[in-house]
């Protein structure tokens, strides 16, 4: 549709006062209040738009009449769903000292709850004129511009409720929206890549199948697709780049309507959580698509640029930014944390989501300049009867001064554990040193959270996530391969803990292959059974590759999409042995740290809830655990020595294990402990045999085999089947 000119000022619509609450636009049946806050606006038009019946949009300003707070706001009777609108604010335009209001830019509501149409990028999207930044330009932005629309808030919902599944025994699935389905063949053409694909009963039943009980989706906020992308035929794919936190975006709807974008999120959250799954969001609270000094006029800069983003003190003109991105949204004014508390807010009550992982959240703990765990956002969330009771998720840095803060956030929070990332890739690929610490990160990382009170659970535990290499390409390549992205190679991370396992890229090696294999294997069974909760990449049971390409940001196709018709069915059967390892048994999803002191056994008589032994069968000594050399380790997991409750107050009771990990390049013979912590061991994972364990039963002090790079995982036997 095209923009229509002379638009009608006050026509045909009556305008009553209104209220200030609840911000944005809000029907009731009768009509439509709407209410936009700016401290810097000396007058507020809100915009109507409607078809002519020739393709073409009409525009009506109707001047809102009160101001109440800094809140501008008016209730027009007879405004009903599917009115499409916008804002222009008349204030000062003066960029040094802050203020960039032009009524002649066409501003999104921040509130919006859906928004209609793209961004046509072109000169009238900007405040200044190209090539000019201190100068001012005033070419009406309306017709290139997308709309708000007013939505229909009622849902059937049914009996709809959260699945409020604990840390512990949850398991997450990273997924796109449209990467997830995009491909897959029992999913209706019609669909795929859309909300309603990731509701499909295939879809369900694969998550199902591997014990996922929480999908985290990447960002589904409305996003912008960066003009620069765009010029080099690219997109903005992975969506990190919101312009709307309470508008889910319409690339991933089936639905022509906009308020139908908004039904069909709620009917996927239902059909999930009647599944049983989770559903969280990542959320890009930190920045806006409006940029830098040089980025676009979309609504935020346009309504009140000083009290929304976080500005350079000497000269306001440009912006701060601890993202990477150009701005950073300014966390200490009370209305923008406001926009951000009712965001989540909103998500929650009317979204039926159940939790939220923050994107660079130590972006939103900078009060002024270092990141401070007390600060204000952090305190209204605590203080918040419903945000605060759902899954909290922090990636815990920013590209800002100090900004890595892993093991620094509150104690509700849980957090990203890069570090376990880190630990366990360097172990895997034969680093040196890295024993001791890869005990701790598959103990829970208590050298990070017991000291703040938290638990294992504040480890959100990850090998892999949507930045960076996929677990396939993670031992196939050493190298970053991002040609495709237009960059000359120099985007994305350069030091990835990678190791090819001797070829760069694909290979018709046998022993490669084989090799590779396992050392997936091996990953996904040490992200499995670590203590904290396990996050799986989507793809990565299936072996999904990306071609060495770490940063598919920019590459909406089937480079970066899940291909259904390639998945590995071996690789997905022994995720979902291990997987179904985990949920079987307490014993990897403990509550609470290790104490390594002795506890009671049904006999009567003392272990360590936990205890690690060097090869040789004799409990590791400080020397063993300072020798850079070694890389390999067992570990006994006490299941009579678990301090948690069950629902009905009784001790859990599980059975032990022993798990031998070698990250040698030879085989290593183990010898399992002595009598006193089992007398019989049955092998219920190997990673070097894919699924072929033999049924052989070990007793105690027994001499066991373990492949070069692989890991063995023995549970006990009751006395009779010795």
């Amino acid at each position: 549709m095209t923009q229509a000119a002379n638009p009608q000022v006050n026509a045909q619509f009556e305008v009553w006062p209104g209220k200030a609450y609840p911000l944005g636009a809000t029907y009731d049946g009768t009509g439509t209040n709407f209410a936009l806050f700016s401290e810097a606006a000396e007058r507020v038009e809100l915009c109507l738009f409607d078809d002519d019946g020739s393709g073409n949009l009409t525009e009506t300003r109707l001047t809102l009449p009160e101001v109440d707070g800094f809140v501008w706001h008016a209730f027009v009777p007879n405004i009903e769903p599917g009115q499409r609108y916008g804002y222009r604010v008349h204030g000062a335009y003066d960029p040094a000292a802050g203020a960039r209001c032009n009524p002649n830019k066409l501003l999104l509501d921040p509130y919006a709850k859906a928004i209609e149409g793209t961004f046509e990028w072109n000169q009238s999207l900007f405040g200044y004129n190209f090539g000019d930044p201190d100068s001012r330009n005033d070419d009406d932005s309306a017709a290139s511009m997308p709309k708000c629309v007013v939505i229909n808030p009622y849902f059937d919902w049914g009996v709809d409720r959260p699945p409020g599944h604990e840390y512990a025994d949850t398991v997450i699935y990273e997924a796109h929206v449209k990467g997830l389905t995009q491909t897959h063949p029992d999913i209706p053409e019609q669909i795929r890549g859309t909300y309603a694909a990731v509701a499909h009963p295939v879809i369900i039943e694969h998550l199902k199948s591997l014990g996922v009980n929480a999908i985290e989706l990447m960002p589904v906020h409305h996003f912008v697709n960066d003009s620069t992308l765009i010029e080099k035929g690219l997109s903005n794919y992975w969506g990190y780049n919101t312009i709307g936190f309470l508008a889910p975006d319409p690339k991933y709807s089936s639905s022509p309507n906009p308020g139908g974008h908004v039904q069909e999120f709620k009917a996927m959250v239902r059909a999930l959580h009647e599944a049983d799954i989770e559903v969280i969001l990542d959320v890009v609270y930190n920045h806006t698509a409006e940029g830098n000094h040089l980025g676009p006029t979309l609504s935020m800069r346009g309504i009140d640029n000083a009290a929304y983003y976080r500005l350079v003190d000497d000269d306001k003109r440009y912006y701060m930014d601890y993202t990477g991105t150009g701005n950073s949204l300014n966390v200490g004014h009370p209305h923008t944390l406001q926009l951000i508390m009712d965001s989540l807010r909103y998500w929650v009550t009317e979204m039926h989501v159940d939790g939220f992982r923050f994107d660079l959240a130590s972006t939103l703990a900078r009060e002024f300049y270092d990141v401070d765990r007390l600060s204000a956002f952090f305190e209204l969330v605590q203080q918040d009867p419903t945000v605060s009771q759902v899954k909290l998720i922090a990636e815990p840095w920013d590209v800002g001064p100090g900004g890595y803060q892993v093991g620094n956030f509150p104690p509700q929070w849980t957090e990203w554990n890069g570090k376990y990332r880190d630990t366990v890739r360097d172990y895997w690929r034969g680093e040196p040193a890295t024993l001791d610490e890869f005990a701790s990160r598959l103990t829970g990382s208590a050298d990070l959270y017991e000291n703040t009170a938290r638990r294992p659970v504040a480890s959100i535990n990850f090998v892999v996530a949507h930045d960076g290499f996929t677990l396939r390409d993670l031992v196939s390549y050493n190298e970053k391969h991002n040609e495709a992205n237009g960059e000359d190679n120099n985007d994305g991370e350069s030091h990835n803990r990678s190791w090819n396992c001797g070829v760069e890229g694909p290979t018709d090696d046998p022993e490669i292959n084989a090799l590779r294999a396992r050392q997936q294997r091996n990953f996904l069974t040490t992200l499995l059974l670590s203590q904290g909760v396990p996050m799986i990449a989507h793809g990565d049971e299936l072996g999904r590759t990306q071609q060495g390409n770490n940063n598919v940001y920019c590459q909406d196709n089937e480079l970066s999409w899940i291909d259904w018709a390639s998945a590995d069915s071996d690789l997905i059967e022994f995720t979902r042995s291990v997987s179904g390892l985990r949920a079987a048994h307490p014993v990897f999803r403990r509550r609470r740290f290790f104490s390594g002191r002795p506890v009671r056994q049904r006999g009567g008589e003392k272990l360590p809830d936990i205890a690690w032994f060097a090869p040789d069968g004799s409990e590791m000594s400080d020397e063993d655990w300072e020798s850079g050399f070694a890389k390999s380790i067992a570990v006994y997991l006490n299941g009579h020595g678990i301090p948690d409750l069950d629902v009905r107050g009784q001790r859990v009771i599980d059975d032990s294990f022993v798990l031998c990990f070698n990250a040698h390049y030879e085989p290593i013979e183990f010898v399992l402990p002595a009598e006193q912590f089992g007398t019989a061991w049955v092998p219920v994972i190997n990673t070097a045999a894919a699924g072929d364990e033999e049924a052989e039963r070990y007793d105690a002090s027994a001499k066991v085999s373990v492949d070069a790079r692989s890991v063995l995982v023995l549970q006990s036997a009751p006395a009779d089947e010795k």
